[in-house]
Formats: C-alpha cells, sequence, structure tokens
C-alpha cells in the first residue's frame, strides 16, 4: 500500500523548536490538489473483515499533528495489538450538526457562543453540510441540513437565552436528524455549559444511539457563573459523551470561544485513519475496546491522540 505524506499544519502559532525534527511537521497545510482519492473512512468502521479507525493527533499546544507515519502508531484491542494494514490522512467533506445552546444559564455568554459558531462555519468548504438545532427546556431544529451557513448564522442572530436546559434531548434530536445525511464524515458541535435539568432522555440512552452511530461529537464548554449541581456536572456530563465518539470537550473562558471553534473545525478535517483486520475473528456482536498509542519520531514531543473508544463487533 502506497503511503503518502501529508504535509503539516498549524493554527497560527509560532513553531516551536522542536517542530523540525523527525518524520512530523507542524506547519500551515496547503490546500490539496484538485484530485485526491477519498479517506476510507469517517469514524469506526467495519468493512467485512476490515476496521477503520479515524485518530486525530495533537501537539502539547493543542495544534493538530501531520505528516506522521503508520509506524508512529500502536493499535490495541482488548489489549491485544493489531497489526495496522492501511494508514491514510481523512480529509474529505463533512455534515456538522451545529448544537446550540440558548438556555437561562447562558446569558452573556450567547454573544461570544454565536462568534465561535461563526468562526468554526470560517473552517467549512464547499462540499460541506450543517444543520442547526437550539435547546433551552426543549430542542429545536431550527435549520434542516444545509450547505448555507449564512442561513444558520442569521438564525442564532434573533437567539435569545431563557428557560432550562434540555441537552441531551438536544443531542437525541441531533442524531436523528444526522441520519438524513449522506456524508460518510458525521459530527455534532455542542456549545453549552452542558447543566443538564430538563431532559426526557437519560445519559444512558444517548449513550446507546452513539454506541450504533458513526457521529464524532466535539463539545465547547461555556462554564462559569452557576451554582447548582447541574451545571457543576456540565464538564463531567460533555466530556463523558463527547470522549465516548473519538471526539473531545474544549474548555474555555467566552474570550477563547472563537479560537477553540477555529481549531475543532480543523482538527476534524485532519484525522489519521489506521486500518486493520482483528485477531479474534469472532462475530458475536460484543463490545471491542480499541486503544491507540503514539510512538512520536526522535525529536517531537509527547503527543496526544483522540479516538473512538470502541465499536460492537458485526453478527453472523
Amino acid at each position: 500500500m502506497l503511503l503518502q505524506r501529508i504535509a503539516g499544519l498549524a493554527l497560527g502559532l509560532a513553531l516551536m523548536p522542536w517542530a523540525s525534527f523527525g518524520q512530523a511537521t507542524i506547519e500551515r497545510r496547503p490546500k490539496p490538489p484538485a484530485k485526491q482519492d477519498p479517506a476510507p473512512s469517517a469514524n469506526i468502521r467495519v468493512e467485512t473483515n476490515l476496521v477503520l479507525v479515524p485518530v486525530a493527533v495533537n501537539d502539547p499546544l493543542n495544534r493538530p499533528v501531520s505528516g506522521l507515519e503508520k509506524e508512529n502508531f500502536r493499535l490495541f484491542e482488548d489489549k491485544v495489538e493489531q497489526k495496522i494494514t492501511q494508514f491514510a490522512m481523512d480529509d474529505e467533506p463533512v455534515a456538522v450538526g451545529l448544537v446550540f445552546d440558548t438556555s437561562g444559564s447562558m446569558g452573556e455568554k450567547l454573544r461570544r457562543s454565536r462568534m465561535a459558531a461563526k468562526e468554526f462555519f470560517r473552517t467549512a468548504n464547499p462540499e460541506d453540510e450543517f444543520f442547526l438545532v437550539e435547546f433551552d427546556s426543549k430542542p429545536r431544529l431550527e435549520v434542516q441540513l444545509t450547505s448555507d451557513t449564512g442561513t444558520i448564522e442569521n438564525q442564532l442572530t434573533f437567539s435569545k437565552s431563557h428557560g432550562s436546559t434540555a441537552l441531551l434531548d438536544a443531542i437525541y434530536m441531533a442524531l436523528h436528524e444526522m441520519k438524513r445525511s449522506k456524508k460518510n464524515k458525521k459530527a455534532l458541535l455542542v456549545i453549552s455549559d452542558g447543566g443538564d435539568n430538563n431532559s426526557r432522555y437519560t445519559v444512558t440512552e444517548v449513550r446507546r444511539v452513539l454506541l450504533e452511530s458513526d457521529v464524532l461529537i466535539y463539545a465547547i464548554g461555556v462554564f462559569g457563573g452557576g451554582s447548582t449541581p447541574e451545571e457543576a456536572g456540565g464538564p463531567g456530563l460533555l466530556t463523558h459523551i463527547a470522549e465516548q465518539t473519538g471526539g473531545r470537550l474544549f474548555m474555555a473562558n467566552v474570550a477563547e470561544l472563537p479560537d477553540m471553534a477555529k481549531k475543532i473545525g480543523i482538527e476534524l478535517r485532519n484525522r489519521y485513519v489506521l486500518g486493520y483486520a482483528p485477531s479474534n475473528p469472532a462475530r458475536d456482536g460484543k463490545y471491542r475496546h480499541i486503544t491507540v498509542v503514539m510512538a512520536p519520531p526522535r525529536g517531537l514531543p509527547k503527543l496526544q491522540a483522540h479516538w473512538r473508544l470502541g465499536y460492537n463487533a458485526p453478527v453472523e
């Protein structure tokens, strides 16, 4: 299999001194060539006896790292190391559902939250598509799947903060809407303080749906200013939901929201894909745990990887 080295990218930050050593680089990524083979997967997929695992890699400054080779990854299924047989860089059109908190606890955070959404849309490609779910006491599908990000930005302009928080119900609605998309790569971007206090669905029910989907969840936590138990548990709830899917929670103060949204947009579109044939051939429908260990080239610091934590084996 031909391995293609992909140029590294940065997020507008100065290069660290160590960035010039080894195989990997961290620099601004040039535009891809006009003709480019599509990446094989958006999230963990099982194709016959092949499992495909997308992985995002970041440096200590939280910048995406590109230019790594297959040898820089080790992959385990249920603690048994697997041979990586396929390797690629995932950079294809995406479908993203914006799950936007307009509950009363957001208050003055709404203005910066709108700016964060706008910065995220700046990373969009013409082939991408988006939809908007807003939520306070209940979720609302305000904008259906569209390639026109302006429609969503206009809707956000008129959003007002009021009511309680039905975060889990909003995620559940967004997962249902995402089924309409034909894109291989699918993700939700949740902008919220995570303080759920009015959902009909439980964490367990939402997690069950997530395990059956191929949707990544990135969350921007807008914390601070609340004193209820639900708001105190917001970071833990968003972290748990996001990490189950291979996404993650970005915690930032209100002033950092736009920058965080931009980082998520770039990371979402630049993920490695590791493929392997499981050493356990049983088609028993059981959950398989996946672990990715980084082996960075000499000269690079410790890198952090993010991936979906497992999948359900197929059934005969």
